[in-house]
């Protein structure tokens, strides 16, 4: 049961990583599951400050991942039909691999800002530059915390390698 869980938990460390980059699917609380799922292993000791901090971490990033996106394209003079076309076209660039999911929240928030006033060229084009670059934090922030999740998740398994090997 201990190589199930373990084995389980890599995985879900793996799809976290993989989460973080793909809007779709949400990359550090799943990373979250995979230190968890050490947890169920007899003979480790539960650590509830490691797991109750890096819960924080996960759900506020998890949340963040939505506002940082909406507050660039907010900051860089954007409306709500920038905002919605951002998330719009992260969603239709997801079927366009490899660069869909770079190139759908740009031109989403083009077109929502264009949709919004469509005599505004140049302010379309800044609000959508801010909700790229919102984006882009955002999953650089996503990545760089479930590759911190990915070497927490191996120093657990290091320190109580007597479990498994």
């Amino acid at each position: 049961m201990e190589y199930f869980l373990l084995i389980l938990g890599l995985l879900l460390i793996i799809v976290g990583i993989i989460g973080s980059l793909l809007p779709a699917l949400p990359g550090p609380p799943i990373s979250w599951v995979g230190i968890l799922m050490l947890y169920f292993c007899q003979g480790m000791e539960t650590n509830y400050w490691l797991l109750g901090i890096t819960l924080v971490i996960a759900v506020v990033i998890g949340i963040l991942d939505y506002v940082i996106p909406a507050q660039g394209t907010k900051y860089f003079g954007g409306s709500k039909y920038g905002i919605w076309g951002t998330n719009i076209g992260l969603v239709i660039g997801l079927f366009f691999p490899p660069f869909g999911f770079l190139i759908g929240p740009f031109l989403g928030a083009l077109i929502g800002e264009l949709t919004y006033n469509s005599n505004e060229g140049k302010r379309a084009f800044k609000a959508a530059t801010g909700s790229f670059l919102g984006f882009l934090a955002g999953t650089f922030i996503k990545f760089l915390v479930s590759l911190l999740f990915f070497g927490l998740f191996f120093v657990l398994v290091w320190q109580n390698r007597g479990i498994w090997f």
